[in-house]
C-alpha cells in the first residue's frame, strides 16, 4: 500500500474513533484552539457536543448566503486562492513557479487554451463541506487513484503534486450548455472525498473510474456537493470565452463571488 494512504487510514480511523466524552471534549477544544476556529458560525457551536474528531472536521455552517444571479459563479468553499490565472497553452500553475499540463491531471484530451483556472485551498481550520458553484449539469465523473501529499501552499511551491494525488474530477455544464470542469483533491490524512450524488466516488480504487450518467445530474447553486474529511483543494476550469474573474481577496468564504460566466 502506499505509505501516504496507509498514514492516512490509521490518521482517519483514529478521527472516527469515539473516545469517553471527556476526553473526546478535550481532543475536540485542542483542535479548535489550536486551528483557531470560530465555532459560533457553526451549529453546534460546543466543541463537546461532536462525539468525535472526525464530526468536528465535517461540521455545518449556521448561515451561508450566495448571489442568486445565474451567472454568478460563486466559490464552492472556504479557502484561500493560490493561484488563478489564463490557461496558456492547455498548461496551469499549480502555485506560482510550478505548472503542468491540464492532460497530466485529468488524464483526458481536453483543449482549454486560453480558459480559466482557479485553485482553492482549505486548510484544517476551514469548513469542509463544499457546495454547488452555480445551477449546472454534472455528465462525468472520474476517480483517479493516487499520492496524499500534502496541499499546503509552502509545500506545493516544492514540488508538484495535483496531478499526481487521488482525486475525483467532475465534468459539468452550465445553463449555457458550456462545459467546465471541477477537481477535488484528496491531501495527506484525507480518507474521503465524498461526492453526495453519487457514492461509488467515496470509495477507494486501485484504478481509475469512470462513471458517465446518460441522464446528467442536475444541481442547484448552493447545494451541499460534498465534503472532504480534512483540509484539501479544489480545482476549476473554464474553456475560452467562458468565464470573467472579478474576485479581489486571498481568502474567499463559501458564496462569495468569483466571477461570472458569459
Amino acid at each position: 500500500m502506499n505509505p501516504s494512504r496507509f498514514l492516512s487510514k490509521i490518521v482517519v480511523k483514529i478521527a472516527r474513533t469515539p473516545f469517553p466524552k471527556p476526553i473526546q471534549c478535550f481532543i475536540n477544544k485542542l483542535y479548535v484552539k489550536i486551528f483557531d476556529i470560530d465555532m459560533m458560525e457553526y451549529e453546534p457551536s460546543d466543541p463537546c457536543l461532536y462525539p468525535t474528531l472526525n464530526d468536528l472536521f465535517i461540521r455545518h455552517k449556521k448561515v451561508i448566503e450566495f448571489y442568486e444571479d445565474e451567472d454568478i459563479f460563486v466559490s464552492p468553499s472556504d479557502s484561500l486562492v493560490i493561484a488563478e490565472g489564463e490557461i496558456e497553452e492547455n498548461y496551469v500553475y499549480q502555485i506560482k513557479g510550478k505548472k503542468y499540463i491540464l492532460k497530466e491531471l485529468l488524464l483526458e484530451d481536453v483543449n482549454l487554451n486560453e480558459g480559466y483556472f482557479i485553485n482553492l485551498y482549505l486548510s484544517p481550520r476551514d469548513y469542509h463541506r463544499f457546495h454547488v458553484p452555480i445551477d449546472m449539469e454534472v455528465v462525468k465523473a472520474t476517480y483517479i487513484p493516487g499520492d496524499l501529499k500534502p496541499v499546503k501552499p509552502s509545500f506545493l511551491e516544492k514540488e508538484l503534486v495535483f496531478p499526481k494525488n487521488k482525486r475525483v474530477v467532475l465534468k459539468c455544464r452550465d445553463l449555457k450548455d458550456r462545459y467546465f470542469y471541477m477537481v477535488f483533491v484528496g491531501a495527506m490524512i484525507i480518507g474521503k472525498i465524498v461526492l453526495n450524488f453519487d457514492e461509488r466516488l467515496s470509495k477507494d480504487y486501485d484504478d481509475v473510474k469512470s462513471f458517465e450518467y446518460s441522464d446528467p445530474i442536475k444541481l442547484k447553486k448552493g447545494d451541499e456537493l460534498g465534503r472532504f474529511e480534512f483540509g484539501s483543494s479544489i480545482l476549476i476550469f473554464f474553456g475560452p470565452e467562458h468565464f470573467k474573474y472579478l474576485n479581489q481577496k486571498d481568502y474567499v468564504e463559501v458564496g462569495d463571488i468569483l466571477g461570472e460566466i458569459y
